[in-house]
């Protein structure tokens, strides 16, 4: 992945998802139609501090999040999710 340009506003997170499982454990392979919408990401940019809630989240920090959170954006024919901190649950 290159450097990406651009910067992101207060509060704001930029994460790409992990993919999904190909496998099972027991070893079924999963078709695409079938897989999951990830829920887990490596931040790539983060904003700075809002005013009443700092930033938290650090470049490289593996999260988990809701299924349906963030917006969906294709950069440099990669796909990210633009999603705010308090959309995270877990920090890994």
């Amino acid at each position: 992945m290159t450097e990406l340009k651009g910067k992101i506003l207060a509060g704001k997170i930029l994460v790409e998802p992990m993919k999904a499982e190909g496998k099972t454990t027991s070893g079924i392979i999963i078709p695409d139609s079938a897989k999951e919408k990830p829920i887990k990401g490596k931040v790539i940019l983060v904003g700075a501090d809002q005013k009443d809630a700092p930033m938290e989240l650090k470049v490289g920090d593996v999260v988990f999040y809701a299924k349906y959170s963030g917006i969906e954006l294709n950069i440099e024919a990669e796909n990210y999710l633009l999603m705010s901190q308090s959309d995270v649950l877990y920090i890994y």
